[in-house]
Formats: C-alpha cells, structure tokens, sequence
C-alpha cells in the first residue's frame, strides 16, 4: 500500500507540472465549456493509472473507490453518445462498425491470440452495450420528435423513460439470469453497472441547461458570485462525503456491490461539482493525464498481459531483486521499467487500432458514394 500512495504522488507531481490553461479563441467570450474533451481524457488518464495500480500494489481497500471509476467509464459511454447522436442524427452503419472496431477490434484479437477469456475484458462489453443502448435511445428520441412531433425536451424525455423501463424490466427481475448463458463474470458487471450508461444519457440531455447554469455562474458577469463558486464545490464535497459515509466505507466488496448501481452516481456527480468550480478550472487539464486518458482502452487491455499476467495474479519481473522479498527501490525499477515498455505497446496498439478503424470507414464511404453515383447514372439514363 505504500508503494500505492507513493505513485499517486508521483502522479499529482507530474499533473501540476503538466498544468495547461487554454483560454477561449475569443477573449470577449461568455461561453463556459463544461467537461470539455481534455478534462474528460485528463479524468480518464487518473481513473486508468488507479485503476492500473490497484491490480499492481493489491490494494484491495480501495475497491469501492475503483468500482466507482468503472461506473464512471461506464457513464461516459452514454454521456458522449448521447451527446454525439442527439446533435449529428448519425445512426448510420459506418457509425456503428467505427465503434465496433475502435472498441471490440483490439480485445477480441487478444482474446483469441493469447487464449485468454473474453470475460476478462468485462469493461469492453459494458461499454459496446451502452452505445448501442444510447443509440437507440436517441433514436427513438428523434422518432418522437420528427414523426409525432414531440417537442425536444419531451421526446427525450419519454425515450429516457422509456430505456429506463427497459432496464428495470430486465435488470431488476429474474431476466437478468439470461446473461448467465454468457458467463458468470458478465452476469455479475452488468448488473455492477446496469443504470451507469442511463445515468449519462439523463446527464447528457441535461448539456444544455448545465451550459446556461455555468456561463450564468462562470461567464462573464458571472465573476462576482462567490457564493455560487463556493457552494458548488461544497455540495460537491458534500456528495462525495456521504457516499463514503452511508455505503462508501463498507470494507467487503460482497456488502458493498448490491448498492453500488443505486449510489455511484453521489461521487461522480461531486467530483464534477468540484473539477469544474471556476472558469479557470473548466479552461485548465494537464497534458500528462490527458495523454494516459488517449490510450485507456489500450493501457486497459494490455495490463493483463504486460504489466501483469495470470488474471493479474502475478507481474514480470525483470530485474533482480525485484521480487515480493526485494527492496522497494528494486522494485520501482522494475514497475518503471515494465510501465514503459507496456505504455510504449498500448501507444502503437492504438495507432494500428484507429488506423484499421479508418480505413475501414472509409472504404464504407467509398464504396457507399459508388453505389449512389451508379444509381444517378441509371437514373439519368432512364
């Protein structure tokens, strides 16, 4: 557990000194940016390098914090989609083999060139669902309002609702055990985060009222509320502080689990009370985070095999002394060492990934434009 600690502090040294302010192009500008893409990959870069640690150091008392950061990964999911498809109309099928290939490419050939269960991956399933689940819902959303006419708000509403009915329909009666048929694993972590995409979808829906609150609180004319300043990060504390306190603190993962999916919104919800508190604070990520935020499915996947192996029961060791009976200076070299090389793979993972992933889209486009080119020319010969 020491050594934990002790790589968080490098962790926090590395983001103060990769701090970057990037102020708006248009320095007249009211526009304050919530969750903007470099705070999102720099919330993902931390998340993953606990994450990665807690398998490394054992450090088992802090299951719940990381069951929270699965949740939050989880959230993103429908988050982001949500946000994407309810601006871009975009549910064509180069969008859905894009995802299918940036997320399911990688793993799946893991998977089948090491012999290692698929269930392994869980994160990887979870997140394929709540897109395709966040898809739908959008879809159904943009049904309502250009078929029935629904206004925005309550087409989004009632195909919110609608997915939630959904979800409790399945998740919380014995059709849950159909997952069963998949594996034990699976049936276990997507009933860990079965309300996780859903929570994003509602956050997501509610972008533009959280846009008109933060320019009201942090634009311009919004410098002298300090009030309103303040009492965000204290509710933000507040909600972390009774999380920890009602359900938070259970010291056993088997008492702590069936109430995670009802809770693990408190201390996602305080943490962006208080990361986004200022305009400064919005406008402001570290590099370094942002950096390990890019490569988390990556980083994700290969921990299992190169930073540690046997179902992360076990770590190489490289050099000598380094072992479980080794000096703590032994063994910082070696997780150097092992990080480096497992970090510099992930980096050319991703790149194979993305690559792979858009060529294939393109060629989609391609061969999709053809298509339609030869039917204007039958059209026009007719």
């Amino acid at each position: 557990m020491p050594l934990f600690y002790g790589m968080h502090a490098i962790l926090l040294i590395a983001a103060i000194c990769t701090w970057k302010h990037t102020p708006p192009r248009d320095p007249k500008s009211n526009r304050v940016t919530f969750l903007s893409r470099g705070q999102t990959e720099e919330w993902k870069g931390w998340m993953q390098f606990t994450f990665i640690m807690y398998h490394y150091y054992r450090a088992w008392s802090s299951y719940n914090w990381i069951r929270t950061f699965v949740s939050s990964y989880v959230w993103m999911t429908g988050f982001g989609n949500f946000l994407y498809f309810d601006k871009k109309k975009d549910f064509s099928l180069e969008r859905i083999v894009s995802m299918c290939i940036r997320i399911n490419y990688f793993p799946i050939l893991l998977s089948l060139a090491t012999g290692v269960s698929f269930d392994l991956y869980y994160v990887v399933p979870l997140h394929t669902e709540g897109f395709f689940m966040t898809m739908l819902t959008c879809r159904l959303a943009v049904f309502f309002e250009d078929r029935h006419k629904f206004q925005y708000w309550s087409s989004r509403a009632l195909a919110i609702a609608i997915s939630l009915a959904a979800h409790v329909l399945f998740f919380e009666t014995r059709a849950v055990d159909s997952l069963l048929f998949v594996s034990k694993e699976l049936h276990f972590r997507f009933q860990s985060d079965k309300y996780s995409a859903i929570v994003g979808i509602a956050c997501g829906a509610l972008m533009q009222s959280i846009s008109r609150y933060m320019t009201w609180a942090y634009g311009n004319e919004g410098q002298n509320k300090p009030i309103v300043h303040w009492g965000q990060r204290i509710m933000g504390v507040v909600l972390i502080v009774a999380w920890y306190k009602t359900y938070g603190h259970i010291p056993t993962k088997e008492e702590y689990n069936p109430f995670h999916p009802y809770i693990f919104a408190l201390p996602l919800i305080g943490w962006l009370m208080i990361r986004n508190s200022s305009r400064y604070l919005t406008e402001c990520h570290s590099t370094f985070l942002e950096f390990l935020g890019r490569n988390t499915l990556e980083t994700y996947v290969l921990q299992f095999h190169l930073f540690m192996n046997h179902s992360v029961q076990r770590i190489p060791i490289i050099i000598p002394g380094s072992g479980s009976d080794g000096g703590i200076a032994a063994k910082m070299l070696n997780m150097l060492l092992c990080g480096t090389v497992f970090v510099m793979v992930a980096i050319w993972a991703r790149k194979v990934t993305v690559t792979t992933q858009t060529t294939v889209v393109d060629l989609m486009k391609t061969m999709k434009a053809r298509k339609v080119d030869g039917e204007r020319e039958v059209l026009a010969e007719v």
